[in-house]
Order: C-alpha cells, then sequence, then structure tokens
C-alpha cells in the first residue's frame, strides 16, 4: 500500500533511516566524539550556560579572540530524541581561525518535549544569544546559524513568518545541511512513534511552507550519497526560497552522506566549508 509519493510504508522508513544507509555510522560518531574532545583541551570555552529553565536549554560558547567577532551557531540532529551538542564541538576547530565565536545549542528531546516545545526552546536560545553576546566579547548582530538534518529544520522555524521579525535584525545568513523541511513524511513513517506529532502539528512545524520574504544569504547542501527523500527536502526548500531571499544556493556535495557532510563542514579544504566561509566575509 502506497503511503506517500511512490513509497509504501517499509520504503519510507527506509528513506529516512540514514543508519541503514551508512552501515559505518558508529565510525563517524565515534571520532567526532575524539575531535570534540580534543577540540575542548585546545581551544577555551564556557560550558552550559543557561538560556532557559529546562536542563537541556543550555549552550556552549567557544569565543573567538578578536573583539566583536562573528558569530557561528550551530543547531544539532538527531531527530528531534537524541545527541548532545558536545559531541559536535570538533566544529569550532574549522572556524576559530577567522577569528569567529562559535555557538553550541542543546534543546529539550522527544518524546518528552513536542516539537512545537524544541522549535519554542531554539527560538528561546537565539533571543538570549541576542541579548548576551556582548558579555562573550562577541557581535549579536553579526549572527550566521548553522544547523544539520533535526538541527537544519530548527534552524529553518528560526526563521518562518511567526518569528522572522525577530530574528531578521540579527541573524546575517543561514546554512542549511541535509535538512528536513517538509515533516509530512516524518509524520508518516517510523520516526513518528517518538515524535507524537498530530497532522497539524507537523504541518505548522514545516518551514518549506513557512518562509517568509528574507534579506540574507541562504545555503542548502545536502550529500549526493544520501536517500532521494533527503535530496528532495533540501531541493524543494531550494525551490520555495528562490524568490523569497536575497540570495539562495543549493549544493549537492558529490561523495557525502548523511555522516560525512558533517566532515566536510568541519575541514577548511572542502566546497562547503569554503562556501560558508566566504558567505560569512562579505
Amino acid at each position: 500500500m502506497i503511503v506517500y509519493k511512490q513509497y509504501n510504508q517499509e520504503q519510507l522508513n527506509i528513506q529516512y533511516n540514514n543508519r541503514l544507509h551508512v552501515p559505518d555510522f558508529a565510525t563517524y560518531l565515534e571520532r567526532w566524539d575524539n575531535l570534540s574532545s580534543a577540540t575542548r583541551e585546545k581551544h577555551s570555552f564556557i560550558k552550559d550556560i543557561a538560556y532557559g529553565d529546562h536542563p537541556r536549554e543550555c549552550l556552549d560558547i567557544f569565543p573567538s579572540n578578536k573583539s566583536n567577532a562573528k558569530v557561528f551557531v550551530f543547531i544539532h540532529g538527531g531527530y528531534w530524541q537524541m545527541f548532545d551538542k558536545t559531541r559536535f564541538h570538533f566544529i569550532a576547530a574549522s572556524f576559530l581561525p577567522y577569528y569567529v565565536t562559535t555557538v553550541f545549542i542543546n534543546y529539550p528531546l522527544a518524546p518528552a518535549a513536542t516539537m512545537d516545545e524544541i522549535v519554542a526552546s531554539c527560538r528561546k536560545a537565539m533571543l538570549w544569544l541576542q541579548q548576551n553576546l556582548a558579555a562573550y566579547n562577541a557581535n549579536p548582530n553579526d549572527v550566521y546559524i548553522a544547523g544539520h538534518s533535526a538541527g537544519a529544520h530548527l534552524a529553518a522555524m528560526l526563521l518562518s513568518k511567526q518569528w522572522a521579525n525577530e530574528m531578521q535584525p540579527f541573524i546575517k545568513g543561514i546554512f542549511l545541511l541535509s535538512g528536513l523541511f517538509k515533516l509530512l513524511p516524518i509524520l508518516l513513517s517510523e520516526r513518528n512513534d517518538v515524535l507524537q506529532m498530530s497532522k497539524e502539528m507537523a504541518a505548522r512545524n514545516s518551514p518549506v511552507e513557512l518562509i517568509p520574504a528574507q534579506n540574507y544569504p541562504l545555503l542548502i547542501a545536502v550529500g549526493a550519497a544520501e536517500t532521494d527523500e533527503f535530496k528532495d527536502q533540501s531541493r524543494d526548500m531550494y525551490n520555495k526560497c528562490i524568490n523569497k531571499t536575497s540570495s539562495v544556493e543549493l549544493l549537492q556535495l558529490q561523495e557525502l552522506n548523511h555522516f560525512s557532510i558533517l566532515d566536510a563542514l568541519a575541514d577548511e579544504n572542502t566546497l562547503l566549508h569554503r562556501a560558508i566561509v566566504k558567505l560569512m566575509e562579505k
């Protein structure tokens, strides 16, 4: 029986199960943990700064040694139900040489938190940063947001119609990596066993339908080795944004999968990293 597009239930579940398509995914997680540990040993940072009352409403800041620095905010993935910001600290090492303060956000996770609550927490984090970054020698009006997978969804939701007026004054660019922008297929997949979204909740948290006109650059990237559904998600988001942003670019990165795209983000010699730095330097 067809559930979504041309997919039956099993096929749809497979499309959104990245670990099935990258059998050695555990080696990525182990490497990131080791690299992040080395990054913490080498660079000073402030950890677990509360931006709200929930235990997971906290963030880490790796400050630049330059005053009034640009800010790169990273929102991690994990299907809104797993992972911690500390696993991704290794990304900071590739941006600090460019005098960029790097911030990593945690947020409440499903099933304890609903999608509405998770999105609201990320909004709260961004408003906290806007009000407090100056105390960390960073420019609160020169902020760039990056998100991966579910984190890309959360980054895109920050710029949806209901919050655009709050966010636009200080967000200067957004980078969406391997993102999920239409939640209907997630609702229909086994992923919703934990998320427990209703159809209405999925609709109001699908940024592909909520993006207003924007005045900052948008970079959307996806690995060529990702599933057709993940590639379609990025392509659909790009097509929706073509006439709504000052600049939008879609990168389909050869040979990269859903996990190795983060390695590319953290490597100064890759097309992805160079494209992001170029946008931040404009």
